[in-house]
């Protein structure tokens, strides 16, 4: 059999022209994935780095170092009348003193002593006694919290071998904090206080309490504000309002207004919220005005993306058999379009739990030491918090600021992998 020649019209495509020119197309086809691909590695090699230098750093703020000690409550010391008055800082030096009796008697050396527990030992033992009296005179086993500068000891972060003058404690520190190793007084639990406590100057007291409630306070009012006003208007402006000239600047404002950097909004918090209206200062419910004027337009183009994805035979159907325009709405458009709304709104939620500059120009980034219990109590917020201990001079606040960075990102990552649940789980394919 002979080879015949396939061609079309002049045009040969067995030709040696044509199979290089395939080839080239090959050629830079590859070299399109493969840029692609080196794009994807390098995106992937920088979030691993981000997480893996949050991790290496912050996860020494998840364990905190503790000693345990046999405290006697000496009833000369603490009123049973009035046990939140007692004086438990002598308390905890007398115990100190009997750990370590061959220290002197020098106030200052029992001053160094103490220096090891941290200052909010006493305060520990005090809110066991006034919650207990009974304990007042028996000797009690407590787990208290030692100093930040033992606690970087512990973990490995003050080297032993640095010079005596440049180090933070002396060889006589460390000698009698090894000692209580060797006695097994000494342990390592896990850090709940980094969630259950508050804010604090010292940081192996310092917390993420007062942050996270404040933040739910912000995002439960920018929700309350934010979602039934975003839909509203976007049902109005995509299935209500005329097409005119008015209805085209509105959408291209709020289209502008999703892309305004978010400290604008703070200023704008600023001068109306606190300026005109008086309203309190750092107090989350301002925070969640703020948050709400930022997510608006984020609701409303997610959600009238969501209404124009509904097949407008949905509509013609509903039309056809007698429905009037509100029903055809809200009876078979809406609920269609309820899992992609729902999924743009815990997005922009996510976005507005991340921002910093609006609340820092409204004042969340006050030093607040107790938990809100309303939203229009004073608080700081998670990224605030972060900004906070960021500008700390102690070194436990190094390792406490990745922590917070990974509990916020935990927050983060939750509620993206709740939006996209919703939609997978609720989404129709036309």
């Amino acid at each position: 059999m002979t080879d015949q020649t396939v061609s079309s019209g002049s045009f040969d495509w067995t030709s040696p022209a044509f199979k290089s020119n395939v080839k080239r197309r090959k050629r830079s086809q590859f070299r399109l994935k493969l840029y692609g691909l080196t794009a994807i590695s390098i995106a992937f090699l920088m979030l691993a780095l981000l997480i893996g230098s949050l991790v290496s750093t912050g996860y020494h703020a998840f364990t905190q170092t503790h000693i345990k000690m046999n405290v006697y409550l000496d009833p000369q010391e603490i009123a049973a009348e009035n046990p939140g008055r007692g004086d438990y800082r002598s308390i905890l030096t007398e115990t100190m003193r009997a750990q370590f009796p061959e220290v002197a008697d020098e106030r200052a050396d029992l001053r160094r002593l103490t220096s090891m527990l941290s200052n909010g030992a006493q305060f520990t033992i005090r809110d066991a006694v006034v919650e207990n009296p009974r304990l007042i005179g028996q000797t009690v086993v407590f787990d208290v919290p030692v100093a930040d500068a033992y606690d970087q000891l512990n973990k490995g972060l003050i080297d032993r071998e640095t010079p005596e003058e440049f180090r933070r404690l002396k060889d006589d520190e460390i000698a009698n904090f090894d000692l209580l190793q060797e006695r097994g007084l000494v342990t390592r639990p896990l850090n709940t206080a980094l969630i259950t406590n508050a804010d604090s100057r010292f940081p192996e007291l310092a917390g993420l309490k007062g942050a996270i409630i404040g933040s739910f306070y912000a995002l439960l009012t920018c929700f309350i504000l934010s979602f039934p006003v975003g839909i509203g208007a976007a049902i109005y402006l995509e299935e209500f309002a005329p097409k005119n000239k008015v209805s085209d600047l509105i959408e291209i404002n709020i289209n502008n207004l999703a892309a305004v950097p978010s400290v604008v909004f703070g200023l704008l918090a600023l001068a109306v919220f606190l300026g005109w209206f008086g309203m309190q200062r750092s107090a989350p419910f301002v925070g969640g005005l703020t948050l709400a004027l930022m997510t608006l337009p984020t609701i409303i183009i997610a959600t009238r993306a969501a209404l124009k994805a509904v097949p407008p035979s949905i509509r013609e159907a509903a039309l056809g058999v007698g429905a009037s325009k509100q029903q055809v709405v809200f009876g078979h458009v809406l609920p269609l379009a309820m899992p992609g709304i729902l999924t743009g709104t815990i997005i922009g939620l996510a976005q507005a739990l991340g921002e910093t500059a609006p609340l820092l120009l409204i004042g969340m980034n006050a030093f607040i030491t107790s938990a809100p219990a309303t939203p229009f109590d004073s608080a700081t917020a998670l990224p605030t918090q972060i900004f906070i201990w960021a500008d700390s001079p102690e070194r436990g606040f190094v390792s406490r600021t990745s922590a917070a960075i990974l509990v916020l990102l935990t927050f983060l990552i939750t509620m993206n992998a709740v939006a996209i649940y919703l939609r997978s789980k609720f989404e129709r394919k036309w």
